[in-house]
């Protein structure tokens, strides 16, 4: 995985988390969306995404804390630690790597039971599996590509993970690949309330997980991606009829200040009297057009504040998107899922024993025949022809 390429997830394995006791996505497409009842494990999944972000960008101590450790992380009635598989590919025409990570806890402790990182290898006659990384509790081996073999190494602890930690060091270029990846995630819980605030000025690249530095993101596009924010601006009029304008304009105190323009009136007027659905569309937006995306981008829920008659839109516009970075959403709204293909929707529910199980709509063939039919996969959720996702069905049975 190089700086340049366009890493992506094929395959994603989750065991012992929460309510994902055994749950796998095979196959990933660049957008995927999730959608089922409440507590069907959708924000589960999403929330492994941000365990694993955290685990790297800040280091496992303080995500596994944050979850209140084993007994609020480990699927409840299960033994053995938290596993995660992912399958990668730099590029489509690159082999895949295999990243595995097992956890466990001692005295409150979080312990990388076994972290292994392997590539597939073309060889003649046949394909092997070559180990890049091998660690377990703080000692193992790592590949080094000079020397050609593997090399012992040792970490300060075993809560420590050897990915984040070796990937620091130029002589690991496809560990540090792999920690960049996972790092350099980016994941959304944008509220409006966030997203009115007053900010210190000055342009920053990237919105940050609640929004509440879109007048600084808005700065940044307009001083040094002027054609971006032209295109933002275009998109963002022709949902919000009206519109004119958005810009940052410093205070006296330092402190900047978001404002937008309607076409009727002279001055523009502050973020704070702007709807709900106006900014929370205008700071997906900004994450969507990002000129440098993110390799993985998570959207939870986009449909809160917004009119249903946007989202479908909204969802072109997430698809779009999912040309340059892979695209994770999460959603309960039909409108959504409408725009939707079959290999993109993929179902939760729990079953009988509370665990949750999924299911991709192009593996159900009543749903497949019917969209191939001219249906749309919204009103065939809202019609009942995904009865294990029915939020009035819990382990397959009507409540």
């Amino acid at each position: 995985m190089t700086a340049s390429a366009r890493p992506t997830i094929e395959r994603l394995r989750i065991r012992n988390y929460r309510v994902l006791r055994d749950v796998t996505f095979d196959k990933l497409t660049p957008l995927t969306v999730l959608f089922g009842p409440n507590g069907s494990g959708k924000s589960t999944v999403f929330d492994v995404f941000a365990f694993l972000h955290e685990a790297f960008s800040t280091n496992l101590r303080r995500a596994w804390d944050r979850r209140n450790r084993i007994e609020q992380i480990r699927s409840r009635g299960t033994t053995g630690p938290i596993e995660f598989e992912l399958i990668c590919r730099e590029d489509d025409g690159s082999p895949p790597v295999v990243y595995s990570l097992a956890i466990d806890e001692e005295h409150g402790v979080p312990v990388v039971v076994n972290e292994v990182v392997r590539e597939w290898t073309p060889r003649q006659p046949s394909l092997e599996w070559r180990d890049i990384l091998r660690f377990s509790r703080g000692s193992g081996s790592v590949y080094d590509e000079a020397a050609g073999r593997g090399t012992e190494e040792s970490l300060d602890g075993s809560d420590l993970l050897a990915v984040s930690t070796l990937g620091q060091l130029s002589r690991h270029p496809k560990v540090a690949a792999l920690r960049r990846f996972i790092s350099g995630w980016y994941l959304s819980y944008i509220s409006a309330d966030n997203v009115r605030s007053l900010t210190e000025a000055g342009p920053q690249e990237r919105l940050s997980e609640t929004g509440d530095n879109l007048p600084n993101v808005v700065q940044f596009l307009q001083e040094l991606h002027p054609d971006r924010l032209e295109s933002i601006l275009r998109v963002l009029g022709e949902r919000v009829p009206g519109l004119e304008r958005v810009e940052s304009e410093r205070l006296p105190d330092g402190r900047l200040l978001l404002r937008l323009k309607d076409r009727p009136f002279d001055q523009p007027i502050r973020a704070k009297f702007i709807s709900d659905g106006t900014l929370k569309l205008l700071a997906y937006l900004t994450v969507l057009y990002d000129p440098d995306g993110a390799s993985i981008v998570g959207i939870e829920e986009p449909e809160n504040q917004l009119h249903p008659r946007l989202l479908y839109a909204l969802a072109e516009e997430v698809r779009a998107a999912a040309g340059r970075s892979q695209m994770l959403v999460t959603t309960h709204s039909p409108y959504f899922a409408d725009a939707l293909r079959p290999e993109e929707l993929w179902a939760l529910y729990r079953d009988a024993d509370g665990f949750t199980r999924n299911v991709r709509a192009s593996d159900l063939p009543k749903v497949k025949a019917m969209v191939e039919a001219g249906g749309l996969l919204g009103a065939l959720w809202m019609e009942g022809y995904f009865d294990a996702a029915d939020p009035l069905r819990y382990g397959g049975r009507r409540r």
